[in-house]
Formats: structure tokens, sequence, C-alpha cells
């Protein structure tokens, strides 16, 4: 077999994957909705998606796992796609635009969204997972935000002056860096859960891509108060 060949059966193998746990996230999301989380089984989930109780295994560790995330690469694709953006765009601009990009798609869903949205709401347990699985992810998009901006240009046009000490400067600009990154990655969360609050209540007068660029040119700008 090819190099090509090879790659090319790889890249179907993880779509196929992928596609699998999909299945089986929006087929625990629409049972639970429809019969309360608690009264789902692994066997009907695994029914509903077409596949065995093992390959529901291969997959989510537990029951209540499946009901979490709907989108498990969502956080990945984002965290690739910043550090990707072109270097010009600002921290901001490059998150807000690798996070357009996955929220077209989950507009394209948004009944299934939706639909995930009242069974968190109506499990206490399961929204207390959902906001573990948010806040990790929410770390890791932290971490990436410090790669993409921790070889700037800023560091290298400042000299360490020897009142620093040794490694003083690095040190504080590694702090500096650390929380600016993990205010950034909070902040764009929240954003997109406002974006997504304020267009599901005025669906038939404004689109969500004008909502969600519309919260981030209120970041972009410092939150300046509405004029009267």
């Amino acid at each position: 077999m090819t190099g090509e060949s090879s790659a090319a059966r790889d890249g179907l193998r993880e779509r196929k994957k992928r596609a699998t746990r999909a299945a089986l996230a929006e087929a625990a999301v629409r049972l639970a909705a429809e019969h309360g989380a608690d009264n789902v089984t692994v066997e009907a989930i695994s029914a509903a998606a077409g596949v065995s109780v093992r390959t529901f295994f291969n997959y989510f560790d537990s029951r209540d796992d499946a009901f979490v995330v709907i989108d498990a690469d969502a956080g990945a694709r984002v965290r690739r796609a910043l550090l990707d953006a072109p270097a010009a765009l600002s921290p901001l601009e490059a998150l807000r635009e690798a996070l357009a990009v996955e929220l077209a798609q989950a507009e394209r869903q948004h009944e299934l969204w939706s639909l995930h949205a009242e069974v968190l709401r109506a499990s206490p347990h399961l929204l207390v997972r959902s906001l573990g699985a948010h806040m990790a992810d929410e770390a890791g998009l932290a971490e990436v935000i410090v790669r993409r901006i921790g070889s700037g240009p800023a560091a290298r046009d400042r000299a360490p002056s020897p009142a620093d000490g040794d490694g003083a400067y690095e040190d504080e600009r590694r702090r500096a860096l650390d929380l600016y990154a993990r205010l950034l990655a909070a902040v764009a969360g929240t954003a997109v859960r406002v974006s997504v609050e304020h267009w599901c209540a005025r669906q038939d007068e404004v689109a969500f891509a004008d909502v969600f660029r519309e919260v981030f040119a209120l970041l972009a700008a410092g939150l300046p108060a509405p004029s009267r």
C-alpha cells in the first residue's frame, strides 16, 4: 500500500470514528430530551445510533459522558485554527475567526444544540460535568493563546535590566501572558454564550453571525457604554 492510499484510508477511518461518536451523542441527547436522562440506557442509545453496546464504550467511559458534549473535536479545531491564523490578527481577532467557523456549524444544528441545553438544565449533575468539560477546554485554549503570542516581538523589544535579577523579567512576562490568556479564553466563552442566548430570543430579527460579530466588536472597542 502506498503512503498516499494509506493516508487516505486513515483519513476515512477517522471520519467514520467522528461520525459514529457524533451519532451516539445525538442519539443520547434526543432520547434524554424525550424521556429524561436518568431513564435512558446505554442499550437504547446504541440501538438508536445503530451500533453495538461494545462500540458505545469505545467512545464513552460511561453513559453520562454521552450527554455532556455534542462535538468533542470542536475545541481541538478552534485551537488549531487559532495557531494557524494570520500573524497580523490580534489574539482577539484570531479567536473570533476560529470560533466563527465552529459556530456556523452549530447554527446549522440549532435544534440539536437547543435540546442539549434543555437536557443539561434538567439534570444538574450533567450540567456540572458539562461545566467541568468547558473549564478544561478553556484551560487548553489559554495554553494555545500563550503559545501564539508568547514568542512575539514584544519580549524581544524589551532588553532585560540588571535590576530585574536572573530570570525576573521572563517570570513576570510569563505571569502576564498567563493572566491575559486565561482572561481572553474565559471572555471568549462568555461572548459565545451571550451571543447564542441573545440570538435565540431574536431569531426572526437578526442573523446569528451578525450578533456574534457585534459582541466581539464591543469587546474589541473596550465595551463602551451604549449612547443614550
